[in-house]
């Protein structure tokens, strides 16, 4: 697939062509050729000519762009247009005033399922995903994922934002689909503004508040000079980091929250800023959306681009979501009721409500029939697609059960029941908020919905291991740079995590040369790799003497550098977070070493003590040579 191609003419543009074309073919005849041809007759040919270049060339169907926009801890609840009256999202509600809104669609209660599932169109466990960090978050290589199908069909393709689905290649987003890829692989991120993040696999320096960093990748992977030049259509997966904390929002927000009193959220101080900069930044999303619905009307690109606005799981914190019960990691309605929104002008009907209950699964098997893509290979999606109740073809549509599933409780939803995790069950439609159990009155419901959940267990949740065997690979033969972040270490001794919750955290209190960290490694491809290490070490800790070793291969290094900067972010947050806080780590590289092929271990261990603790460690670089 080419990313250089001439630029395509427009209707205009070909029409003209064409009469200038058939003037010049005229033009072309000698004087003398002319006079043996009857005048008459000259007349009509030139007429016949001309009149056939004037009509417009008949319109092409070209296949449209597509856009997903994925909102990150953002619940239902937290849209004007859903009826929550602290704030105004008027770019957001007006992808649903200028096509389809759906009234009853889920995803799953957290992160990485809901974005394996988005992906796949098959329920998360069939693919592996088993948790939010620690590798558990991995698709397996098995699966095809919607980017492959829209690259193998000719699409440019790129991600933008928190993919969330495996850091190391061939789990990485560049072996996924996308050709382009900006952001950040973990489940969440420790600072906001210019962060570290990856881009096509080398780590650079963001430019300013990330969700404007990433729109702005974005608008220029889809318009201006680059984007001209190119024919083929564009599959752009826009994830933002946003409202998930820490919950830091640029001032210019946060001054129109900081004095109001948000509805649903307890009164003090720390819950009302914490819904408060939740609204900010969901405000801040609107912002961008509008950015980017602009600048497809100005470069004319609307007509022909998809558009998709949905959410991961339910809110981060407590606030309105009208009055559903549960909010992010509950199976309960207000933890997996999302917002879905398609706007495909002058296709599909604005303002068009689809009460059907629909799922995230489902939205991958809808852009394959909305776009006419053909896989190349057979895919069991177990998702339905969309695509007819979206173009108003389908007046019976089935009745359906989605099921949601995460820490071991399973709920199932029909259009007019849930039966939750402990079996109760309630009537949605007379009862959304979940407060009356009519499970005595009800056995048969509650008979047939305990026979989908089994089989369901049997046939579904059965696919997932036991245990998560897969190792994080090295070597990938399409990739020359892979680094193993300490959120896939373990770490052993006395060493800690600078935080419980593993992705954006580091090593620290290393005080034993008993003390080690590994890392349980596929390596895919035997060679030489250049290898560095991301640390700090004050004063005190340098001078110390450390060891990495990967099977029989070892290399021994010294910090001999001060490199003590201070951790940054708690500056920036509007409420005390729960996250590690983090800062800028200076890489060391120390030396090559050999791999073989196969399974092996990563191991760094200190060789001696300076001070009351050695460094502290946030990842490992290699570079194949």
């Amino acid at each position: 697939m080419s990313l250089s191609k001439k630029p395509l003419l427009n209707k205009q543009d070909l029409s003209l062509n064409k009469r200038q074309s058939s003037l010049a073919l005229l033009k072309s005849y000698k004087t003398d050729t002319l006079v043996i041809i009857h005048r008459p007759l000259l007349f009509f040919i030139m007429y016949v000519l001309l009149l056939s270049a004037c009509q417009e060339e008949p319109a092409t169907t070209l296949q449209p762009n597509v856009i997903i926009i994925l909102a990150d801890d953002q619940g239902w609840g937290d849209l004007s247009i859903n009826g929550n009256t602290d704030i105004l999202t008027p770019h957001i509600d007006g992808l649903a005033h200028g096509g389809a809104s759906f009234d009853r669609f889920y995803v799953q209660p957290v992160c990485s399922p809901t974005r394996a599932e988005l992906l796949t169109g098959r329920y998360h466990l069939r693919s592996g995903v088993r948790s939010t960090s620690a590798g558990g978050e991995r698709i397996d290589l098995d699966e095809t994922l919607i980017s492959e199908v829209f690259h193998d069909n000719g699409y440019r393709t790129a991600c933008f934002g928190k993919w969330h689905s495996g850091g190391q290649h061939p789990y990485h987003p560049n072996s996924r689909g996308f050709d382009e890829y900006y952001g950040f692989t973990s489940g969440h991120w420790g600072h906001y503004f210019s962060p570290v993040l990856d881009h096509n696999g080398t780590m650079v320096t963001g430019q300013g508040y990330l969700p404007d960093d990433l729109t702005d990748h974005a608008l220029s992977f889809i318009g201006g000079e680059a984007s001209s030049l190119q024919e083929d259509p564009f599959f752009v997966f826009l994830a933002y980091n946003t409202p998930h904390s820490p919950m830091q929002v640029p001032d210019e927000y946060w001054e129109r929250y900081k004095d109001k009193v948000i509805q649903a959220a307890p009164t003090d101080t720390v819950s009302q800023n914490h819904a408060r900069a939740g609204l900010a930044m969901v405000e801040n999303l609107d912002y961008n959306v509008g950015r980017l619905m602009d600048q497809l009307e100005r470069e004319g690109q609307l007509e022909n681009t998809i558009i998709l606005y949905l959410t991961d799981n339910g809110p981060n914190g407590i606030r309105w979501n009208g009055n559903m019960k549960g909010r992010k990691g509950s199976t309960d309605e207000g933890g997996v009721r999302s917002p879905l929104f398609i706007h495909w002008k002058n296709h599909i009907s604005s303002g068009l409500q689809i009460p059907q209950i629909s799922s995230v699964l489902d939205i991958a098997p809808t852009l394959i029939d909305l776009c006419q893509l053909t896989p190349t290979e057979d895919i069991s999606y177990d998702g339905s697609s969309l695509s007819t109740l979206l173009l108003e073809q389908e007046s019976v549509w089935p009745e359906r059960h989605i099921i949601h599933y995460w820490n071991n409780k399973i709920s199932i939803r029909t259009q007019q029941y849930k039966l939750d995790h402990e079996n109760k069950l309630y009537d949605m439609v007379s009862d959304p908020s979940q407060q009356i159990d009519i499970s005595q009155g009800n056995p048969s419901i509650v008979d047939y919905l305990l026979s989908i959940k089994n089989d369901w267990k049997e046939h579904v949740l059965a696919e997932l291991p036991d245990e998560d065997q897969r190792r994080f690979t090295i070597g990938y033969h399409r990739n020359t740079c892979d680094h193993l972040p300490a959120r896939d270490g373990i770490h052993h001794g006395q060493i800690k995590r600078s935080n419980r919750y593993p992705n954006d955290s580091y090593f620290t209190n290393w005080v034993s040369k008993e003390d080690s960290v590994t890392w349980d490694l596929d390596i895919l491809s035997a060679g030489n790799y250049d290898v560095s290490i991301y640390y700090t070490a004050g004063p005190s800790q340098t001078g110390a003497e450390m060891e990495l070793s990967i099977g029989d291969a070892s290399i021994a290094f010294v910090i001999d550098e001060i490199h003590d900067p201070p951790l940054i972010g708690q500056q920036e947050d509007r409420v005390p977070r729960i996250e590690s806080y983090v800062k800028p780590f200076k890489e060391i590289k120390i030396g090559q070493v050999s791999l073989e092929k196969g399974k092996s271990q990563a191991v760094i261990k200190a060789l001696n003590i300076v001070g009351s603790s050695t460094v502290d460690i946030n990842r490992i670089s290699f570079i194949r040579v």
